[in-house]
């Protein structure tokens, strides 16, 4: 990652104070977290993991669950700890939220993933060297230019790459997998570290 992390860059709107209720999904996602703390894709800092993982709720809308801003991904996770996104309004940096704390800093940038690819119901981010490092050699998508996270600029980016791409490299960032399920989105990350 080529930049500190210094928050969320939009406001956020909490509709309901109330944290997504446990669920096998909810549950499979935790799992997922934890793969990627164990396996460095999700690096830790001191506030925090460097990476955010989330699963669209309705296949018919765009509402999904994701990890909160910075949390730990090895960490105990309970419910509390991950968000309901409701709604993002790009002209005002304002999404709408169920749950008890800011959504992930790549809210938005999942929010207009699953705007665009309705066929994915899982979005996995993280930040790896040695997968930037292997980006050229395994000919993956990369985008152009190298823009700061958590803006409508690397919205930008990433929509004029992914098309019918499942994994996408953010140039000098980190890398952005997709699934049908979080099974496939996790399986594309596994074959990209072994």
């Amino acid at each position: 990652m080529s930049e500190d992390y210094c928050g969320v860059k939009f406001s956020v709107d909490f509709i309901k104070k109330s944290a997504p209720k446990s669920s096998t999904e909810l549950k499979q996602l935790i799992k997922w977290c934890h793969f990627f703390d164990k396996h460095q894709l999700a690096p830790p800092y001191p506030d925090g993991s460097a990476g955010n993982l989330s699963f669209r709720i309705n296949p018919e809308k765009n509402e999904f669950i994701i990890t909160g801003t910075q949390i730990g991904l090895k960490n105990n996770l309970t419910e509390n700890q991950f968000v309901k996104v409701i709604d993002v309004d790009f002209s005002n940096l304002k999404i709408k939220v169920n749950g008890f704390i800011k959504p992930s800093s790549e809210s938005m940038l999942h929010w207009a993933i699953y705007n665009v690819r309705p066929e994915i119901n899982a979005i996995f981010h993280g930040h790896s060297l040695e997968i930037l490092e292997k980006a050229k050699e395994n000919n993956w998508t990369i985008t152009k230019n190298e823009v700061p996270y958590g803006t409508p600029e690397l919205v930008k980016e990433v929509l004029n790459i992914i098309d019918n791409q499942d994994f996408v490299i953010l140039k000098n960032h980190g890398f952005l997998a997709f699934g049908k399920t979080m099974e496939e989105a996790g399986n594309l990350c596994k074959k990209a570290i072994f």
